[in-house]
């Protein structure tokens, strides 16, 4: 019988300490590992760069409840992108990206790959025929952001998976918006998912660490010895808040979805705001896609401003309990200006964000307080 996600949230990879019975794993500050002899090592820990107990806890319940077979955490989410595209990827090598990537992503590759003859297309992944006239002989990539940041764009994963795998490409979903909770891509034909676990899978604002789940274990492997060659890992405070965090992530999501619902139904009937993306409004573009491969729709909604930047940027400025600051996914409530914040290293590129634009993060306090607080900032 298969494990309910809630339960493996709290018990994949978390068994009590065998010595002393505590339920939550230790944290293990340490750096290296007594051998029994040379090269005889307990439980095949040397040295914490390429393996910490806390770290393995954390790893192997991502993997659980991403459904994978390998679960990698790193120091970032770009870390996990970086090492990534460093383990599949050769130059002059091609990959494919949204065409309304997040500002990081996008930076990664147009500054920091492509001088090393890394090539990127993006394009919009909501459609397919244009998805399959820019593959190449050389795609190795198909980089699926499902929710998009910010846009709140749609993308059909099994459709892409498909066709990614017609042309010899993995498809590798950024699950970050979603969460594990809301969405498994690994099930819907995704070789790769890619998070940032300072979002909601930390859940609280109080972490920095990213992940990789695959979903074959050879895979994996590969992507195992790049990671500790490479160095760029999880230390053990990190994995353990975590995974702290992740045991909560079922019931935080359903609030967050709770909150966001009411937060779009607001938007949408204030004269100020101009358009509301979310995709759980039924005249979203990706809605019918949404319902069919998300549980819920999430905790993001983005709206832009009748009155243009200059009034998007003031309701970011009046807001209380949104608090004005960028990342997402914490259990308070977040508002920002992508054009000048997250995704200022988009501009001037293909993939800019409208100067109108606001993005929520819409957290689990009591909904009637954060509807009081945009009524207010809307004014």
């Amino acid at each position: 019988m298969t494990e309910g996600f809630e339960t493996l949230a709290i018990h994949a990879g978390q068994e009590p300490d065998p010595y002393t019975g505590a339920v939550v794993p230790p944290i293990y500050a340490v750096s290296t590992y007594k051998q029994d002899g040379v090269g005889g090592l307990r439980a095949g820990y040397e040295y914490s760069r390429s393996a910490n107990p806390t770290r393995t806890a954390l790893e192997e319940a991502v993997a659980a409840v991403e459904g994978g077979a390998r679960g990698l955490a790193f120091a970032s989410g770009l870390a996990a992108e970086d090492t990534l595209l460093r383990t599949v990827c050769r130059p002059s090598d091609h990959v494919l990206i949204p065409n309304d990537a997040y500002g990081g992503t996008y930076r990664l590759f147009s500054k920091v790959n492509r001088p090393w003859d890394l090539h990127y297309d993006p394009v919009a992944l909501g459609d397919l025929d244009a998805v399959a006239a820019a593959m190449t002989p050389k795609t190795r990539i198909v980089w699926v952001e499902t929710p998009t940041n910010p846009l709140l764009g749609i993308a059909d994963i099994a459709a892409l998976a498909e066709l990614a795998h017609d042309n010899g490409a993995l498809l590798v979903v950024d699950n970050t918006f979603a969460s594990p909770y809301l969405q498994q891509p690994l099930a819907l034909g995704a070789d790769v998912v890619v998070h940032s676990t300072t979002k909601y899978v930390g859940g609280h604002s109080d972490v920095v660490g990213g992940a990789l789940v695959t979903a074959d274990a050879e895979l994996g492997e590969r992507l195992a010895f790049h990671q500790n060659a490479m160095g760029a890992v999880a230390g053990p405070f990190d994995a353990w808040l975590t995974l702290r965090g992740l045991k909560t992530l079922a019931v935080r999501m359903e609030r967050h979805c709770d909150n966001a619902e009411r937060v779009a139904d607001l938007l949408l009937a204030h004269p100020r705001v101009s358009s509301v993306l979310y995709p759980g409004l039924p005249d979203h573009p990706g809605h019918e896609t949404a319902a069919k491969q998300m549980r819920r729709f999430g905790g993001m909604v983005s709206f832009r401003v009748a009155g243009g930047e200059a009034e998007a940027v003031e309701i970011c400025n009046r807001t209380k309990l949104f608090t004005l600051g960028e990342s997402l996914g914490g259990v308070e409530s977040l508002i920002e200006h992508p054009g000048r914040m997250t995704h200022a290293s988009a501009a001037g590129s293909p993939l800019e964000v409208p100067a109108d634009l606001v993005r929520l993060s819409v957290g689990i306090e009591s909904v009637d307080d954060l509807l009081a607080d945009l009524s207010r900032a809307l004014g």
